[in-house]
């Protein structure tokens, strides 16, 4: 990704990991846009056969996620930042517009375009976390491994590696009901980081947290973009949480408001 590997460091606890990498300014070194949507416009149908209607959810979207960003959206519910995220991530087609990422134009992607392109440049951290409950820990985080082709013994290493540094390794063989909501997030931001994605997109990804997992996650969002320059697009409702981005945009009635402002 950027000539680095989160599974090249002979580390055995996440604060070695992150003392062994290169302490290099990834922000200051890169330039350009990561993410880039250009008059975005959505809606949604409801209501039966006979009587539907448009309900209009985002209005003239224009956004620019620069390399090595953390980028923070914030909004009441119904404002369309999680329509936007899925926007973003190919899960929903946008009716208007345009979406540029990682230099690659993916608005008109294919299902099968988009699966091989997320698997590739994106990571996701959600606030209920997306477990499999039939699943353990290791079984889970492995699955993007999996989807990549990598042999088990390789996925045993580059797992059982992962779950040391982020203080997991005891809970591979749990599954997600015996562990708590701050293990369960570990987890899935484990099975994020797997395939070293460029961007990481993290929808309320502090909801289902106590203060403290809450500020560890943050700090560990943090070390994650200083420290290996990987750009995250947040969705939250909470001041506290947008405050680890560089920036922070105001979404209001399916518009970005006036306002963004660095943090």
């Amino acid at each position: 990704m950027y000539g680095c590997d989160f599974l090249e460091f002979g580390c055995t606890t996440l604060e070695g990991f992150f003392f062994e990498i290169n302490k290099y300014d990834y922000r200051k070194a890169m330039k350009g846009e990561m993410i880039e949507l250009e008059n975005i416009n959505h809606s949604f149908e409801i209501g039966t056969k006979k009587h539907k209607r448009k309900v209009p959810v985002l209005h003239d979207i224009h956004l620019k996620v620069e390399q090595g960003e953390i980028l923070s959206i914030m909004g009441r519910s119904g404002t369309g930042k999680s329509t936007l995220l899925h926007l973003i991530s190919g899960y929903i087609k946008p009716q208007q517009g345009k979406i540029m990422i990682n230099d690659t134009e993916v608005t008109h992607f294919t299902e099968g375009e988009w699966a091989d392109f997320r698997l590739q440049h994106l990571g996701f951290v959600f606030q209920n976390f997306q477990l499999i409950p039939s699943m353990t820990a290791m079984q889970n985080a492995e699955l993007p491994l999996i989807l990549h082709g990598v042999p088990e013994a390789e996925r045993k290493n580059k797992v059982t590696d992962m779950m040391k540094r982020l203080d997991i390794e005891k809970y591979m063989e749990h599954y997600p009901s015996e562990l708590s909501g701050g293990q369960q997030q570990r987890v899935s931001i484990a099975r994020a980081l797997m395939l070293n994605p460029s961007i990481i997109l993290a929808d309320e990804p502090t909801g289902s947290l106590d203060s403290e997992n809450e500020q560890s996650l943050l700090h560990f969002i943090k070390q994650l973009n200083e420290e290996h320059g990987i750009t995250f697009l947040i969705i939250t409702h909470d001041e506290q949480v947008a405050k680890v981005g560089h920036r922070t945009l105001l979404m209001k009635d399916g518009r970005i408001a006036e306002g963004g402002h660095a943090i």
